[in-house]
């Protein structure tokens, strides 16, 4: 692999929701990858609704002091962007002129406006392009990170 990957929030639930073993072995094993290589990053959107969705959306809730623990490390092992006005800018333009929800488009114009090629996330359509950006769903079974990068 040679590209950076953005990684969306639900890749990072499913490591911590036992509720699916399935997608919680696949989110680990491509955490620890893109991990261990460097190629993976995140930005503060995807570290906030990562922090509510693990303390109030899974069936088993982690403690505050877990997650507070889990984003000190991804600080400190991952490339962590910005939202910046910019962005958010390019959000805006994302819902307007590509019909995605707003926080979708600010993950799609955080990749944009960062050269990332390629985002994991199970909410775009796996294997679409747009201005770039191309979006891969982890969990299907034709996944293959190494084709797009």
């Amino acid at each position: 692999m040679t590209g950076k990957v953005l990684v969306d929030t639900n890749l990072l639930v499913y490591a911590y929701d036992f509720a699916d073993p399935a997608k919680q072995e696949t989110a680990f094993r491509l955490l620890d990858e893109l991990a261990t290589s460097g190629r993976g990053v995140l930005s503060a959107q995807v570290l906030t609704e990562f922090v509510v969705a693990v303390t109030r959306k899974i069936a088993k809730p982690l403690d505050l002091k877990t997650v507070q623990k889990s984003v000190e490390n991804y600080l400190s092992s991952w490339v962590v962007l910005d939202v910046t006005g910019f962005v958010v800018l390019e959000a805006v333009r994302g819902v307007r002129e590509h019909r995605f929800s707003y926080w979708d488009a600010q993950i799609w114009a955080t990749a944009r406006l960062n050269q990332i090629p390629v985002v994991l996330s199970e909410d775009f359509a796996s294997g679409s392009t747009v201005e770039g950006v191309t979006f891969l769903n982890p969990f299907t079974a034709d996944f293959d990170l190494t084709r797009f990068l």
